[in-house]
């Protein structure tokens, strides 16, 4: 906040953080807060009524200054001489630019005319579980008034807009001694007279309603219905074991129209919900709220095997109910769509699926929105756990959901988002990814929108490069000695559970010894075949398996070396183990052609700032070699290239995103050199 803050928009900014902080009053992103105050227009100095609400896709809990719409209040209320009617409201969204004061600050939302059109000074309008479970009870009036009194009132059903904000705004003059309302299908607002007021009242409804729903619910069978012994959550090894199994092979069905990255989940919400009978019935009715199944769709898919059932068969099994999901998609969008006016059908592939005994998977274009749909559908089985304890669960009909998720207002949204970067929605490992060329090409992947599997022998090394990348939604670290193969089989599994599955793998780790043939131990040439030749091999062939299971193609990146085509004194034991690496690349872009994936490796010479590498002593056994100083080695190694400049992490780093970020999707089997020019290593 500036010291020029106006004191309403502290405290709306306040009472913001605290109520978006706590899950239980409303989910990310979701629900919006107002506060109204006088200001002086400086063209006329002349004292002016604003109020300032949080714009369009901003999120309470992060709420900043600049993420509030700032609104004449005097000219938003005069919209309502002109409005047209609940047909064209539409229309109103457009009108609110010309409310706005000064540059007017973020986008203002669709909510906007309800925190407008209502007299007080402090408005919230959130999405707690508990108010929707009254909102979508079958007698969610009924209850509503047995719930609160006369303190709430119910507004029916209506599609957020213009006509809403005045639904409530007159309900509010028609009930003086009402708090807010519950907002039937939808969620619940609150007002006051100040800041505080307004929040305590937000929350006396939303605590009043969660004290209600548990009390209705002792001595009553489970609102789920009973346990099914077959459907019980495995143990936590087999269960995220099965997960694993799963992921892939669901992230490849659920990127038929566009890449996903996904998200697992197996909270005691989810797995109780699933282990209960009457889960198939009511994941068939769908999400209600509009925030929840706009990230959720309409319904999801529910896998009907049981938990322990043959893997094959779970997987047939979700091809099946798939392609079943697919056309019962795109029936729904064919009832509901109108020919001229309907947008285009946006995908049909299921942002939810449910695996009794395992846990759900979510899906979206990126870390954060596949796992904020999943928190989106937990709040889901909490609406309906609520509902069924009080009444039934009844969300709004499945015309109402189409005319919010095929809104053209929600086009117009979605249609502003910034083009994805070239990487959006990959899942990169980068092996050796803890210092040197393996951190430089992690955190250019991850720049390019990639997320990353930083693996690395130094534990506390790919944990900084992870942190340096950002939260878990960007990156995460994973301790792996490529030698061993049960590690690698770890690594990827985490990799799967983390994001979905693996796209992209850059075989990075090596080491180097450098001593004459004569030298150079069993020992020597072990360890670096055993790292480079063997290690590279158990990793591609780890990934391998998860990328034939996506079917959504590939990358796999070898950092061979220009001493795996040239011969060089005293290295024999590397150079041979990067020339079985540079074999590897041409073998398996052969054999992983027909999936999809394409095989490339790079040949880097003289990267000695930041290597890993050089730093662990070859940059001194090579200086010793050549005769130079170690810390000239890098500007000895640039003045033998025909560029006569020095190779750094980030030239690799470069090479790496050129071969993997669509421009080069027809090339395979290639080794690009990054060595300034070594007319010695030319490739032939």
């Amino acid at each position: 906040m500036t010291e020029q803050t106006h004191h309403e928009v502290a405290a709306l900014l306040d009472r913001s953080h605290r109520l978006g902080a706590d899950p239980r009053n409303t989910n990310y992103a979701g629900g919006n807060a107002s506060a109204k105050g006088e200001a002086t227009d400086p063209v006329t100095g002349e004292p002016v009524e604003l109020m300032w609400v949080k714009g369009s896709g901003g999120d309470l809990g992060t709420l900043t200054e600049a993420g509030l719409a700032v609104l004449r209040l005097d000219r938003l209320r005069a919209l309502t001489g002109v409005y047209p009617g609940v047909e064209r409201e539409d229309e109103m969204v457009a009108a609110f630019d010309y409310c706005a004061h000064g540059k007017g600050g973020a986008a203002p939302s669709i909510d906007t005319a309800m925190h407008g059109l209502v007299e007080a000074a402090h408005v919230d309008h959130l999405h707690p579980d508990s108010g929707i479970a009254l909102a979508c009870a079958a007698d969610g009036e009924r209850l509503t008034a047995e719930c609160f009194g006369d303190r709430v009132a119910w507004v029916p059903w209506r599609r957020p807009g213009f006509q809403l904000g005045l639904d409530i705004a007159a309900i509010k003059r028609a009930n003086p001694g009402a708090i807010g309302v519950i907002l039937g299908g939808h969620g619940i607002t609150a007002w006051g007279d100040d800041s505080d007021t307004c929040e305590r009242n937000a929350l006396e409804i939303i605590r009043t309603a969660e004290a209600f729903i548990a009390e209705r619910g002792e001595g009553r069978p489970h609102p789920f219905g009973a346990e099914v012994a077959a459907l019980a959550p495995l143990p936590e090894a087999e269960r995220h074991a099965r997960a694993a199994a799963l992921l892939p092979v669901v992230r490849g069905l659920a990127s038929t129209d566009r890449p996903q990255v996904g998200h697992y989940t197996d909270s005691d919400a989810v797995l109780d919900f699933l282990a209960r009978a009457e889960h198939p019935r009511l994941a068939a009715l769908g999400t209600s709220c509009p925030d929840h199944f706009l990230r959720t769709k309409v319904r999801p898919l529910v896998l009907d095997t049981a938990p322990d059932a043959p893997l094959e068969e779970a997987v047939e099994r979700l091809g099946e109910l798939h392609a079943a999901y697919r056309e019962d998609y795109r029936a729904y969008y064919e009832r509901h769509a109108e020919p001229d006016s309907s947008p285009a059908m946006r995908g049909a592939d299921p942002a939810i699926v449910l695996v009794p005994g395992v846990g759900m998977f979510s899906f979206g274009a990126d870390k954060q929105t596949a796992r904020v749909a999943g928190e989106f559908y937990v709040n889901a089985i909490n609406v309906m756990r609520g509902a069924e304890t009080i009444s039934a669960y009844a969300p709004i009909p499945e015309s109402e959901k189409f005319r919010i998720e095929y809104w053209a207002l929600e086009e117009a949204k979605l249609q502003r988002r910034p083009k994805p970067k070239a990487l959006a929605s990959r899942v990169a490992l980068v092996t050796g990814g803890g210092s040197g060329i393996g951190r430089a090409v992690a955190l250019r992947l991850a720049a390019e929108g990639a997320c990353v599997v930083v693996a690395d022998r130094d534990a506390g090394a790919a944990a900084k490069v992870a942190a340096e990348i950002g939260g878990d939604d960007a990156a995460v670290a994973v301790t792996v000695d490529v030698t061993d193969a049960g590690q690698i089989a770890e690594a990827v599994r985490a990799a799967v559970l983390a994001f979905g599955g693996v796209d992209l793998v850059v075989n990075n780790a090596g080491l180097s010894i450098s001593k004459p043939l004569l030298e150079t131990t069993e020992a020597d040439w072990d360890v670096q075949h055993g790292v480079m030749a063997r290690g590279s091999f158990l990793v591609a062939r780890e990934a391998a398996r998860v990328l034939v299971a996506q079917g959504m193609g590939g990358d796999i990146v070898y950092i061979s070396s220009k001493n795996g085509v040239f011969a060089g004194p005293n290295n024999v034991a590397y150079g041979a183990a990067k020339a079985d690496q540079a074999h590897q690349v041409r073998l398996l872009a052969a054999e992983l052609g027909g999936h999809g994936v394409r095989v490339n490796g790079i040949n880097p010479d003289g990267v000695v700032r930041g290597s890993g590498i050089f730093s662990g002593g070859w940059g001194a056994k090579r200086a010793a070699v050549y005769g130079v100083p170690e810390e000239e080695l890098g500007a000895f190694y640039a003045q033998r290239t025909l560029l006569k400049r020095e190779v750094l992490p980030d030239h690799v780093a470069n090479a790496v995103y050129a071969l993997t970020c669509g421009e080069l999707s027809h090339t395979t089997g290639l080794h690009i050199p990054v060595d300034a020019g070594v007319a010695a290593a030319f490739l032939r």
